[in-house]
């Protein structure tokens, strides 16, 4: 079981509709939460810091705020991501630089940027973490949004290989691939319009199981794992 009373915890994309469920549910676990975003409209509060992920530097920016802040990094969530719609054939280039410097490139920043300050809570005993979002189309490539699937599958690829990597620094690296949930993420995608999805999953069931599977030392969390039963 990982203790996150006390723990230092980096939730990126902490305004969205599940980053902010998580960061409010990790703080209710007694984290000390730092909330980051992009857009200085959506985040305020004192431990909470803006970056673009799609820079170069944003991830390590957002590293070194909180090392500064708080002298240690015991956790990272990276909740951030992009949705677009439409034909393959018809992705623009500017679309498709979006969804990969978002979805992909910027979490891998992240993982790369945060690696020896989690070792280093590591070496001082406490159970560092990564949690990403690949979400199902990671599993389930869907026509209709080629694009962002493979931006999500490539996260899943890189998450896979890199956990494997980083357990030997004593990292757990969880990846999370819920079904589509409604955070309200569809409705601002950045091009197409969302088709018909059916039931949405509940962003706070969502929420919820992630944060437990922090807590349970869960290792990956499949679709599967959020049915109604999970």
């Amino acid at each position: 079981m990982t203790v996150l009373t006390d723990a230092v915890v980096l939730v990126l994309g902490a305004s969205g509709g599940l980053g902010s469920r998580i960061a409010a549910m990790l703080d209710d676990e007694g984290a000390i939460v730092v909330r980051a975003a992009r857009r200085p409209e959506s985040l305020s509060g004192p431990d909470a810091y803006l970056a673009d992920l799609r820079t170069e530097q944003g991830a390590a920016s957002l590293v070194a705020a909180a090392l500064q802040a708080h002298g240690r990094l015991d956790g990272v969530v990276v909740a951030a991501g992009v949705v677009a719609f439409g034909p393959a054939a018809e992705v623009s280039d500017a679309t498709l630089a979006e969804l990969l410097e978002v979805n992909l490139v910027g979490p891998i920043r992240v993982l790369r940027d945060a690696a020896d300050a989690l070792a280093a809570s590591a070496d001082a005993g406490r159970e560092p973490f990564v949690v990403t979002i690949s979400g199902v189309v990671s599993e389930s490539p869907t026509a209709g949004m080629a694009a962002y699937s493979a931006s999500k599958a490539g996260l899943a690829a890189f998450v896979s290989a890199t956990a494997r990597e980083y357990r030997r620094r004593g990292i757990r690296v969880l990846d999370a691939r819920p079904g589509h949930t409604d955070t309200g993420l569809a409705t601002r995608a950045v091009a197409g319009s969302a088709p018909a999805f059916g039931t949405a999953l509940d962003p706070d069931d969502v929420a919820a199981r992630i944060v437990r599977a922090v807590v349970d030392g869960e290792k990956d969390l499949p679709s599967s794992a959020f049915t109604p039963e999970s």
